[in-house]
């Protein structure tokens, strides 16, 4: 079972006025302006696209921080970048309702318990989204799965309640990332499971996550907060780098890094990254991690330069 996923159900008055990042992407024209509910991956990368192409636009996000999957202090960076852009972001606000109006759309939100009015040509779902299991009979075959995480499952991807059952993706309750590569890397899970039996568990611990906005900012491994929690000893090397040459060449004056390394052993942690192609080396990150390299073999390498791969050394 890889069913994807959906948009959650809001639950507010106009929901239906919500159209989905398909709909966004399939559009023939952008709107003059547009809303975006949410502070997460779908409403940033779209926001940032749908700016620089001139249209107005507005974040809504309830939390008084969005995108909580990465480095607070690098968001931080990217908020500030993203407001320069001439996007409105607004935090801690609260979306009530949607209604039609003339034209266009008034989103009614909440601030502070102040009441807003926001209004657009368009108002688009980024708050968040579920698997899309709840119409395949899941109890009629006794498979227990909950609405907001998916299929329960063992360490195999297999059904706990009904074995001939296994599920992948958006799809599963697992630990893994709501990413596009894991959801291929589950299914190769599960067919290796079902043709040969239960023999591969999967492994989520090193996952690269990107977020495509203008510059990225991705992230592996642990944050700093998770690195505490599992009582892990470790050096924080943060810096902002507008100044280093990758970012002066092109002028982004929004870039930096923060890398967790275990004081004992040398391991890199987690790696953070905002700035110009952040997306590519995130991947350099991944890799060592993943092979055991040590902070100072990456100290030790040399990399083609000048390239943003040669700031790496730096950063650890």
């Amino acid at each position: 079972m890889a069913a994807g996923a959906k948009p959650v159900d809001l639950g507010i008055p106009g929901g239906e006025h919500l159209v989905t990042s398909e709909q966004f992407l399939e559009l023939d024209d952008l709107p003059s302006g547009v809303v975006f509910v949410g502070g997460g991956f779908i409403s940033f990368e779209f926001a940032h696209v749908a700016a620089r192409a001139g249209a107005r636009v507005t974040i809504l996000h309830r939390g008084e921080r969005p995108l909580e999957l990465f480095d607070p202090d690098l968001v931080y960076l990217l908020a500030a970048r993203t407001r320069a852009l001439g996007i409105d972001l607004q935090l801690g606000t609260s979306v009530t309702g949607i209604e039609r109006s003339g034209e266009g759309f008034v989103v009614h939100a909440s601030t502070g318990g102040a009441v807003r009015r926001v209004e657009g040509a368009l108002v688009v779902h980024g708050a968040g989204r579920v698997p899309e299991i709840d119409d395949l009979g899941l109890d009629i075959a006794g498979v227990a799965w909950d609405q907001r995480r998916g299929v329960t499952v063992n360490d195999y991807l297999q059904s706990v309640s009904n074995p001939a059952v296994y599920a992948a993706g958006d799809a599963a309750a697992t630990g893994g990332p709501p990413l596009t590569p894991v959801a291929g890397y589950d299914a190769r899970v599960v067919a290796m499971n079902l043709l040969e039996g239960n023999t591969v568990r999967p492994d989520y611990s090193i996952v690269p996550s990107v977020l495509f906005t203008l510059p990225p900012l991705a992230s592996v491994g642990l944050g700093e907060q998770a690195a505490r929690e599992a009582g892990l000893t470790f050096a924080t090397h943060h810096e902002k780098t507008d100044g280093w040459y990758s970012s002066r060449r092109i002028g982004e004056e929004a870039s930096g890094f923060k890398v967790l390394v275990e004081e004992s052993t040398g391991r890199v942690l987690g790696a953070h990254l905002l700035g110009p192609h952040a997306e590519e080396v995130i991947n350099l990150f991944a890799v060592a991690m993943r092979g055991g390299l040590s902070a100072a073999d990456l100290k030790s390498m040399l990399f083609g330069y000048p390239t943003s791969a040669s700031d790496v050394p730096y950063m650890v």
